[in-house]
């Protein structure tokens, strides 16, 4: 139940008031003055201030910035298109003459009330996002990551396309948040799009929307996502995973900044900014006619590149202990550390799913560990000189794909599907779908 403070000094207008406000279901508290309210009540305890302007003492529109970010309705029976202007540029949320019909204020209340509710839940999301996606902070001091934050810096008050390139699991995404948050488009909307997991006869509709009837179980015409990025950013993750038709969609609309529903006959002007991310070699796609050269090039405008974790040198201990401390947090476990052990074996291990496979591990051992001490078994992970003979053989400058295929062949004879995917810090799931990708069905055992 929402709680306003009445702020007037004429008694009867102030029990007319709290009788209205009171059947409507608010809880009410009252005062005859800004100095009275000061004295006597809490204005971090109420949801919205209904204060007269004239007052005994200070005027009403004090409150506004007293009371702030408590939403203030500001009532007067001087009013005047100027003390309404004046009101409102210090910020008030409305302003009513007197006299005034009570179920116009009642709306006006509801509405205040409403609005201030929203930007609670913004807040509370934006907090939500910014501790899931840090961009402020991105972990790592090497020459690498020091680049990488460099050439963000640079490219994010700009409105040029980027393409950011790098394995799965190295943080495509939060450098995206970090050229949106650092950018003039910071307070719209992070829209962002998983290329690979919209069916092909869908994605045109996913992305530019579509018209009542334009197909079969088009019902209502649905908004695209590239609309609803307008006015902020669009990122296409695993942009290598679009078809032939939707690039050809996609050039388009980066060259007018337009895009047409399916189904329509005009086209829409949208604003917005793209970000795009593959782990892909896009250059290598185009040299086989599997993805555009000028959408290449158009996306290709700004290119990051970041380093797979293994390239990171000292990262990996900073980012271990910083995942250590937000997971514990989340999970409401304090004082868990990892053994002299687990940090040696964190530097040894391979890492081939990046930072997403050190955090999935550091949760799966916050979750199991039971004496505040992070083990290597915890972690499903080998101790120093106990991997598998190969791994750690493998040239640092080798892609996921060719560490992938070489460790596979290197091991499927003598390792189950389960075990070569804990290896391969990935799911039995994503071992079975990247064999199937890379035309590697399991050989069959020896004899």
């Amino acid at each position: 139940m929402s709680r306003i403070l009445i702020v007037e000094d004429e008694e009867l207008i102030r029990a007319e008031l709290r009788r209205l406000l009171l059947r409507a279901g608010y809880e009410v508290a009252e005062a005859e003055s800004v100095l009275a309210v000061e004295r006597d009540h809490d204005l971090r305890r109420v949801d919205l201030v209904i204060t007269d302007l004239r007052l005994p003492g200070p005027p009403g529109t004090e409150l506004i910035t007293r009371a702030s970010p408590v939403p203030v309705i500001v009532m007067t029976s001087y009013a005047t298109v100027k003390s309404a202007v004046a009101a409102m540029q210090q910020g008030a949320a409305d302003y009513l003459a007197k006299p005034f019909d009570p179920d116009e204020l009642l709306l006006v209340i509801a509405r205040v009330l409403d609005q201030a509710r929203l930007r609670r839940q913004v807040a509370a999301l934006r907090a939500d996002v910014e501790r899931a996606f840090p961009v402020t902070g991105m972990i790592g001091s090497s020459a690498a990551m020091r680049e990488v934050a460099a050439r963000i810096a640079k490219v994010a008050p700009t409105d040029a396309t980027v393409l950011v390139r790098g394995e799965s699991g190295t943080g495509k995404e939060l450098v995206a948040r970090a050229i949106h948050a650092g950018g003039p488009r910071r307070d719209g909307p992070f829209v962002a799009v998983n290329c690979a997991s919209i069916p092909d006869g869908l994605i045109e509709s996913e992305l530019f929307g579509h018209e009542r009837g334009a197909f079969t179980g088009a019902a209502t015409a649905a908004v695209g996502l590239v609309e609803a990025a307008a006015g902020g950013t669009l990122f296409l993750d695993e942009i290598g995973e679009l078809p032939l038709p939707a690039q050809a969609r996609l050039l388009r609309f980066l060259q007018e900044s337009e895009v047409r529903r399916v189904g329509a006959t005009r086209s829409r002007h949208v604003d917005v900014r793209v970000v795009a991310a593959t782990h892909r070699e896009l250059a290598r796609m185009v040299a086989d006619k599997t993805f555009r050269e000028d959408l290449y090039y158009r996306l290709r405008v700004v290119e990051i590149v970041l380093p797979p974790l293994r390239e990171r040198g000292d990262d990996v201990q900073e980012l271990a202990h910083q995942l250590l401390l937000r997971t514990a947090a989340r999970l409401g476990h304090s004082g868990l550390a990892f053994t002299a052990e687990s940090e040696a074996a964190i530097s040894a291990h391979h890492w081939p799913g990046n930072v997403r496979e050190l955090d999935n591990a550091i949760e799966r051992a916050a979750i199991l560990c039971d004496t505040g001490w992070i083990t290597p078994e915890l972690l499903a992970l080998d101790a120093p000189g106990a991997s598998l003979p190969g791994a750690a053989a493998l040239p640092a400058s080798d892609s996921l794909e060719d560490y992938f295929r070489q460790f596979v062949r290197d091991h499927e004879q003598t390792l189950s599907e389960t075990e070569l995917a804990r290896r391969l810090g990935i799911s039995r799931k994503a071992l079975w779908e990247r064999r199937q990708r890379l035309g590697m069905p399991r050989a069959p055992r020896k004899p």
